[in-house]
């Protein structure tokens, strides 16, 4: 009794978990689209563990939401300042940003895509690791309007969150215990952003 009264005492109710965690969340999801170091895969997965285990309705479908909708912002708002240091004589920081993500292989390779297949690559750059910023920087020099790039995000930041939250559900329903589904998700999420680097290093070691 003594363990459980305490349990009960550590572990916030369902009502205070939600109301600072869908917050978080989306300030989260939207400054890892804007500075590309937080990894909002793995944010959405875990909180897709704790959707899962939480008996509050629609606990799921808020964190898709949440997630999607500011994956959406942070990509446009990026994107918009994008398109201003494109315009400026002596660029912006946040173009020399995408710039540094964006090696030069892996946007000829967009930018061929892009031609190619147009909206289609740019919804698929929110599902390839290291993926996004290559295809944003090519629709920047391609000279996509906002409109355009922004109708091309929409179900592309959609995909996105469904596919982190599928590794959420899954990793939760595996375990009863909160914390080793939001571990496994976590590490899943890891190991499928970091294959494409590993497996490129193989490929040139032999």
């Amino acid at each position: 009794m003594t363990v459980l009264a305490a349990t009960a005492t550590t572990v916030p109710p369902e009502s205070t978990q939600q109301a600072i965690g869908y917050p978080s969340l989306f300030l989260l999801v939207l400054i890892g689209a804007l500075v590309p170091v937080v990894p909002t895969g793995a944010l959405v997965s875990s909180a897709a563990v704790v959707a899962f285990h939480q008996t509050a309705p629609f606990s799921l479908a808020l964190v898709f939401v949440t997630a999607s909708t500011a994956a959406f912002l942070g990509d446009a708002t990026l994107y918009w300042l994008g398109r201003r240091g494109m315009r400026s004589k002596n660029g912006s920081r946040w173009l020399a940003a995408i710039r540094s993500r964006a090696p030069e292989d892996r946007l000829t390779q967009a930018q061929d895509k892009l031609a190619g297949h147009g909206v289609a690559v740019l919804v698929l750059s929110r599902l390839v690791p290291a993926g996004r910023l290559p295809v944003m920087l090519a629709c920047l020099l391609a000279k996509w309007p906002m409109r355009r790039f922004a109708r091309g995000n929409l179900p592309a930041c959609l995909a996105w969150a469904v596919t982190y939250q599928l590794i959420g559900i899954l990793g939760g329903s595996l375990f009863e215990e909160p914390w080793e589904g939001v571990v496994a998700a976590v590490a899943l999420t890891l190991v499928i952003s970091g294959a494409p680097s590993v497996w490129k290093r193989v490929r040139a070691g032999r």
